[in-house]
């Protein structure tokens, strides 16, 4: 049997440097790798960028409204401008007030007592004391001889008040002021007392007079034009 022969590599030492030579790879000539590419060459050329240009006005997308400027004061529709408010009416002053007038009959003797009962019923309707005033033909309230036995400087002084009822006579009659109720009580007195206290009643009495007396007898002076 007949065996090849064994070919022996030497094994060198790695600790020591080899001392053949280096060994070379073959180079295999560029006609037979054909055409070396270049790196570069084989890179695409960058496309250049656009320069952006200045940007469009924003357009609104479509059914989506843009904001809504409010129209300039010139486009606005012009407010109504109120007009002059209307004075209220003036309240009627006193004297321009035609009172009513109510006659209670009554002797003259119970004139008086007629004028007190008319009184009271006013106060418990509610009228205050100082809106009323009481006048007499014939002798003077118990009142108002009390309060001038103190002299007539306090006795006006209780009148210019207004705080409460005040009596008078026709002899005072023409110093007494209006108030919203007078109560005129034809109690005697001289002839034609009545004919020249009444329409002077009249005059002050705001809202209302009340006559208490003779009811012929104050007609006959209300029919002569009082």
């Amino acid at each position: 049997m007949c065996h090849q022969p064994v070919r022996f590599v030497p094994v060198f030492d790695r600790h020591q440097p080899a001392s053949h030579p280096a060994i070379e790879e073959p180079q295999i000539h560029e006609s037979a790798q054909g055409p070396r590419v270049t790196p570069a060459a084989s890179r695409t050329a960058p496309t250049p960028r656009p320069v952006p240009g200045p940007r469009p006005v924003a357009v609104p997308r479509p059914g989506r409204p843009g904001p809504v400027r409010p129209a300039p004061p010139a486009q606005r529709a012009p407010q109504a401008t109120p007009g002059p408010v209307p004075a209220a009416p003036a309240a009627p002053s006193v004297s321009a007030a035609v009172p009513q007038i109510q006659l209670i009959p009554a002797s003259a003797e119970g004139a008086l007592d007629a004028a007190e009962e008319a009184v009271d019923l006013l106060l418990d309707t509610g009228r205050a004391p100082g809106d009323i005033l009481v006048l007499t033909t014939g002798d003077p309230h118990p009142w108002a001889a009390h309060e001038l036995s103190f002299g007539e400087a306090a006795y006006w002084a209780l009148h210019d008040a207004k705080d409460d009822v005040f009596y008078a006579d026709a002899a005072q009659v023409q110093r007494a002021a209006g108030r919203p109720v007078v109560v005129l009580a034809a109690n005697g007195g001289a002839a034609g007392t009545l004919a020249a206290t009444l329409p002077v009643a009249l005059a002050r009495a705001g809202a209302l007079l009340i006559v208490c007396g003779d009811p012929q007898q104050i007609n006959s002076v209300l029919g002569a034009g009082v």
